[in-house]
């Protein structure tokens, strides 16, 4: 295989070299010559930080097959030696592999002022030599803690797949986005007003209290209700929900709506809405690897917190549909595949894992619900705890795995996840925490972090490796766009005719990345599909 070191100028150009020591060469057109390559075989690319190189390459109409991102790989290494959040740049890794310390982040330019010499000019040749040594330092790294390898092509896989997932947007329809907002909510107001609906719950909730109150402020909240003769702690819902009270209902409610108006109303399309396509496209800016356990985030854009309420927004082009999958109980499965409980892992072959270990709980699918969840997010209450002692005792091999993770955590030791993703370590506060009450309570949060660790960040290594195949499969089938992704959930537009071929293709990704990562086991994943008009019929 060929790799190639990328590094792009500040206009259309750049720098290509060889890795592993060969000449750097300058290039007017960066994405033409990236075509080239791309055309006349399969190289992986040697990138600083994809993030910031491929959507320039995207927009000009260039697209990176595989690819090495150094930035993201390191920031993995680093975690596996316990120096999780140290400077994960190309140039600090440069300087840890000559035993220097980090330089000093170089400033941003401030355009158009007098500080725009600051930054030095770009040596494009210099970098490309500098990547080509991180690269080749952390390939012998990797090789020597087990199975990194795979996890750093993953999540480099990943990052590929979020700047094209941002680049093509999600199929999003303003119109009806105005139509859910205005019947939950009423017309769009005047900036610095509440929408009708919301102003009439207010003023219910005033009129409860017989007193002016800011639904908005929950210092006023709690001050009503404890001057109403009902103190509570937070304003939380499950909290409101025990209070019989007037303002109750009506504050539940605004509370409910308020959330979507300010995180999905109408300003959140204004910012994250563009032209696309037939229609139009919501484009988040997807932060990979944003959470400890691999999971992703967004800078941007709330994509992965979309509420029901206004899926209906999402909408395929006309001729088109979106097929929405997503994983069948995936951690626990998961759990089942990385522990080798071979009763489990029986059980786990089948499409609903908590009726098929029903048997095990007296026949109740919702007891072997409570006790999987709760052995891998450390459940503590009485009912959980009977039934976490029948999991220990029918699977104790799977009991075990999450068990052992916890107490290394409460120990103050890291974990890894089944690639090799590395929690981050204990604060120096915990490791100095002596016994007492708050020294217990530290004690079982760290041990519950570390015993879901293992399973969350496998089921995000899982989920990668799963996109990795579809990204592929789609593309040598041109059978359409990966478009959206969110923790066990994948969505593709593409032609209608051709639905029924990406559910297919969905479904083999899903198998092959179960094979990628636990090779033959019995424990089956499989992806539910539905092939919709809009996001909100999917479920």
């Amino acid at each position: 295989m060929v790799r190639m070191v990328i590094v792009p100028d500040e206009g259309d150009g750049g720098w290509l070299r060889a890795a592993d020591g060969g000449p750097v060469t300058r290039v007017p057109d960066l994405a033409a010559s990236v075509g080239e390559f791309e055309d006349a075989g399969e190289p992986r690319w040697v990138v600083a930080d994809l993030a910031q190189v491929y959507p320039r390459l995207l927009r000009r109409g260039a697209r990176l097959g595989r690819c090495h991102d150094v930035t993201l790989t390191e920031s993995l290494l680093l975690g596996y030696d316990g120096r999780y959040g140290e400077p994960s740049a190309p140039a600090a890794a440069h300087a840890r592999l000559r035993g220097l310390p980090p330089p000093p982040p170089v400033p941003e330019a401030v355009t158009g002022t007098l500080f725009d010499d600051e930054r030095p000019p770009k040596d494009g040749a210099a970098e490309a030599v500098l990547l080509d040594e991180v690269h080749a330092g952390q390939m012998a790294r990797l090789e020597s803690r087990g199975r990194m390898a795979t996890l750093a092509a993953a999540e480099s896989a990943g990052g590929l797949i979020a700047a094209e997932m941002t680049f093509h947007g999600l199929p999003f329809s303003r119109e009806a986005h105005d139509a859910i907002l205005t019947g939950m909510l009423g017309s769009r107001p005047v900036k610095g007003l509440r929408p009708r609906h919301l102003q009439e719950l207010a003023d219910r909730v005033s009129a409860a209290f017989g007193r002016p109150v800011n639904p908005d402020s929950p210092q006023q909240i709690l001050a009503a209700f404890k001057s109403a003769g009902m103190p509570i702690e937070s304003t939380r819902s499950w909290v409101l929900k025990r209070l019989d009270h007037a303002a109750v209902e009506p504050l539940l409610e605004y509370k409910e709506l308020a959330r979507i108006w300010t995180a999905h109303g109408w300003s959140w399309a204004d910012q994250w809405v563009s032209p696309g396509g037939d229609g139009q496209r919501l484009r988040p800016e997807y932060v990979v690897g944003g959470v400890v356990s691999g999971r992703w985030a967004t800078d941007g854009g709330g994509a992965l917190q979309i509420p029901k309420a206004v899926r209906g927004a999402v909408r395929a082009d006309p001729g088109h549909l979106l097929v929405v999958a997503d994983a069948a109980q995936l951690e626990p499965r998961v759990l089942a595949a990385m522990s080798g409980d071979a009763g489990m892992a029986r059980a786990a072959g089948e499409i609903d894992l908590y009726e098929a270990l029903s048997g095990t709980f007296g026949g109740k699918r919702d007891d072997a619900k409570i006790a999987l969840l709760s052995a891998m997010y450390g459940g503590g209450s009485p009912e959980a705890m009977t039934l976490l002692a029948v999991m220990r005792q029918r699977f104790p091999a799977a009991y075990a795995y999450v068990e052992a993770a916890a107490q290394a955590g409460e120990r103050g030791r890291l974990v890894r996840s089944w690639l090799g993703r590395t929690c981050p370590p204990a604060s120096s506060s915990f490791k100095s925490m002596g016994a007492g009450p708050e020294a217990s309570r530290a004690v079982r949060d760290r041990g519950r972090f570390t015993r879901n660790f293992v399973v969350q960040g496998t089921a995000a290594e899982w989920a990668l490796a799963l996109m990795a195949f579809l990204r592929n499969r789609l593309r040598e089938e041109s059978l359409g766009e990966l478009v959206f992704f969110q923790h066990d959930e994948v969505i593709v537009h593409c032609p209608a005719e051709r639905a029924g071929r990406v559910g297919e293709v969905i479904a083999a990704a899903g198998r092959a990345a179960t094979e990628l990562l636990f090779p033959g086991t019995p424990v089956r994943i499989p992806m539910h599909t539905a092939a919709v008009e809009s996001y909100a019929d999917a479920k």
